[in-house]
């Protein structure tokens, strides 16, 4: 079993940027795949980004590629998620998610990840 927890969330203003955090533990950090997903209210979850377990392979939602940053620190066992140019379409929680499984399986739904964390409410308002 891994447990995920995300941290960071919050309220920030239109054009603003966030960092978002996730810890995961119960298996070694270094062979899980990680992935950021995000539901805005009254819509599906949605996949952001996702990375690899050597960093080295990164995956990015086409439209948010110019402005999020997806990055590991298998030494301090997270994984980050750097927002900026935020707008109130980017309002949404913001889900961390783990796999043992590899990149490779996973790149075809990433609402297929393993474990889950509980979540951390971004919110892009003046």
């Amino acid at each position: 079993q891994v447990q995920v927890a995300e941290s960071g969330g919050g309220l920030v203003q239109p054009g603003g940027s966030l960092r978002l955090s996730c810890a995961a533990s119960g298996r070694p950090f270094d062979s899980l795949t990680m992935a950021w997903l995000r539901q805005a209210p009254g819509r599906e979850r949605e996949f952001v980004a996702a990375i690899d377990w050597t960093g080295d392979t990164i995956y990015y939602a086409d439209s948010l590629r110019p402005r999020f940053t997806i990055s590991r620190d298998n030494a301090e066992k997270t994984v980050s998620l750097e927002m900026n140019s935020l707008n109130p379409e980017d309002t949404a929680v913001y889900y961390c998610a783990a796999s043992t499984r590899s990149h490779y399986e996973m790149r075809s739904n990433w609402n297929g990840m393993d474990y889950w964390g509980k979540g951390t409410l971004v919110t892009v308002s003046s």
